[in-house]
């Protein structure tokens, strides 16, 4: 049994059971990465998947146990490697970071201004995407950390920690009825078309449903995943937008009103997500408390060894969470 073996087993399982994709991502042939599964699985006296012709269809259950082994040792070897780099330099390394377009636009660069004035030489990796997306990227394992709201069951194999709460807010021109109104109602608003986020946050449509609630038609005009192509649209007259509170940046935007919306909508929590069981290098932890000042090594550590991502959680649970 090599170690390569089952770094290629966990390429597959990653890859949807697709060989060839797996051999490009391990940069090697799809008949080698077929010949190890193989020598595997012979060596182990048991399939690990199931197939139909030269294709995998599914991973046995014996297999399944093997797999999540495999990944566990797989883990610890990158654990030591980090720790290998750590005691080499602690200065230098690299930092991956998945998040939204509404965190990495408005409220990590002065996170990041700050991080890379004490560590000049360790080099950030910024992927910008969708929750899937980013949910995509960890389940690979080519985050270090994913940063978002909700969708939380996309990401199982991370301790999700707690960082802030925020609110939606309204977005008008100058010259709408609605910025003459310091607390507008649900009421006023479903007199005007809006343009907000695509719904992802919570469920089906929590905004939607807010509307319903309370007895109103929301009329969306247009849905993005961007806060400033929102705003495009809001100037065009489109309608009423709706954006996160993080999205309106003092001194930006003054030909637009903001209205605070906190008595309207409800709160959100965006967390900060890391693969429990992994070893982080200091500047790792250094990063998530310039982000999140709550975020002790400590309280991270227990996160991160918690056996399920109900228990990483509950770490959090007594935290009273900072307002945006």
């Amino acid at each position: 049994m090599k170690l390569h073996q089952l770094r290629y087993l966990a390429a597959v399982v990653d890859n949807g059971l697709n060989i060839t994709a797996a051999a490009r991502a391990l940069h090697t042939s799809q008949p080698g990465v077929s010949k190890q599964i193989k020598l595997f699985e012979e060596e182990l006296g048991f399939e690990v998947f199931e197939r139909e012709g030269r294709t995998l269809t599914r991973i046995t259950p014996e297999g399944r146990r093997v797999v999540e082994r495999a990944q566990r040792i797989l883990d610890e070897v990158e654990n030591i490697r980090r720790l290998s780099d750590e005691y080499r330099d602690e200065t230098r390394g690299s930092l991956s970071i998945g998040t939204t377009h509404t965190q990495a636009r408005y409220v990590l660069p002065s996170i990041v201004k700050r991080f890379r004035q004490h560590y000049p030489d360790v080099k950030l990796h910024l992927h910008q995407g969708t929750s899937e997306q980013i949910a995509d990227l960890a389940a690979e394992d080519r985050v270090d950390f994913a940063i978002a709201t909700g969708s939380r069951d996309l990401f199982p194999s991370l301790a999700l920690m707690p960082c802030y709460r925020w609110h939606r807010d309204l977005l008008v021109p100058r010259t709408h009825p609605l910025a003459g109104i310091d607390k507008p109602t649900l009421k006023d608003v479903a007199k005007h078309p809006v343009v907000t986020y695509v719904f992802s946050f919570s469920g089906r449509s929590s905004l939607p449903s807010l509307f319903e609630r309370a007895g109103l038609k929301l009329n969306v005009a247009l849905t993005a995943r961007d806060a400033d192509v929102i705003k495009t649209y809001v100037r065009l007259g489109l309608g009423v937008g709706i954006v996160a509170c993080m999205a309106i940046a003092e001194g930006e935007d003054t030909d637009l009103v903001a209205i605070d919306g906190s008595h309207l909508f409800p709160e959100h929590v965006t967390w900060l997500g890391a693969r429990r069981g992994r070893l982080l290098r200091g500047y790792m932890y250094d990063f998530m408390q310039l982000f999140a000042p709550h975020l002790t090594r400590k309280l991270v550590d227990r996160a991160l060894r918690a056996p399920s991502a109900e228990r990483a959680e509950a770490v959090f649970a007594d935290l009273r969470l900072p307002r945006y």
